[in-house]
């Protein structure tokens, strides 16, 4: 199946941000969605927005962390449209600070939210799509990916291990499988600087404030590599402001 229209598309993150914005960008070209996240609330505004517009679209509160969560959003896809084509993998958290200030717990959640739900995301999906011989992973990255800054060293690390994943993950994916990789810079969410030290924080809003793009930047991307025809595999796409170096 090329395009997008009539594609089933599970989303993790999906109540806010890039994944919000991916789920109405995907909505309004014909795909049917899962979208998955924690918050019900913002989630159930999201789906009640999209379903308003006419679209097709479910939602599950899920946490990356939890296999049983991700299971849970595949077999969703799979009980109300018959198949699962692609799962966005966007979930993230930003908790940057100095490694000095010793947040172990938000390292805890980077990783678990990062590597371990991509991970999980992985062994949700991949079974389905080899048994449909087909389907496509996008696992969003981040330009961390791509250089350190401080202090986003375990940020940039977990980020990195996405960007590892993902080529490892396309290497063996074989002819069936598509897998693509996208890496947003500076994006205009409400996760920027959330969880991070004052300092961190403060300097990021500033900075989000001067240059951030839109989420819708990085959705149109997304909706680019799903759309490609059978065959062809978007494999890694950065996406950054002009002004970010």
């Amino acid at each position: 199946m090329s395009g997008i229209a009539g594609k089933a598309v599970a989303i993790t993150g999906a109540s806010s941000g890039i994944g919000a914005a991916t789920a109405t960008y995907l909505a309004e070209k014909g795909a049917r969605l899962v979208l998955g996240a924690r918050r019900e609330d913002r989630l159930n505004a999201v789906v009640d927005r999209i379903t308003a517009q006419g679209g097709e679209v479910v939602g599950a509160v899920i946490d990356v962390t939890r296999r049983e969560d991700l299971k849970l959003l595949t077999d969703m896809s799979v009980d109300r449209f018959g198949r699962l084509d692609v799962l966005v993998s966007n979930a993230g958290t930003m908790a940057v600070s100095p490694l000095d200030e010793l947040r172990q717990d938000d390292w805890d959640a980077m990783v678990a939210t990062h590597i371990t739900g991509l991970l999980n995301g992985i062994g949700a999906a991949l079974p389905v799509f080899r048994r449909q011989r087909s389907g496509q992973f996008v696992n969003v990255a981040s330009t961390a990916a791509y250089i350190v800054k401080s202090p986003q060293s375990v940020y940039a690390a977990t980020k990195t291990a996405v960007k590892v994943l993902t080529e490892g993950l396309r290497q063996e994916a074989g002819p069936d499988l598509r897998v693509t990789l996208v890496s947003p810079g500076f994006t205009n969410t409400e996760g920027v600087g959330k969880g991070a030290s004052p300092e961190a924080a403060a300097a990021m809003v500033r900075q989000r404030d001067e240059i951030a793009i839109p989420p819708s930047a990085i959705a149109s991307a997304i909706g680019f590599a799903i759309e490609q025809p059978i065959g062809v595999d978007i494999s890694e796409i950065v996406v950054r402001p002009t002004a970010q170096a």
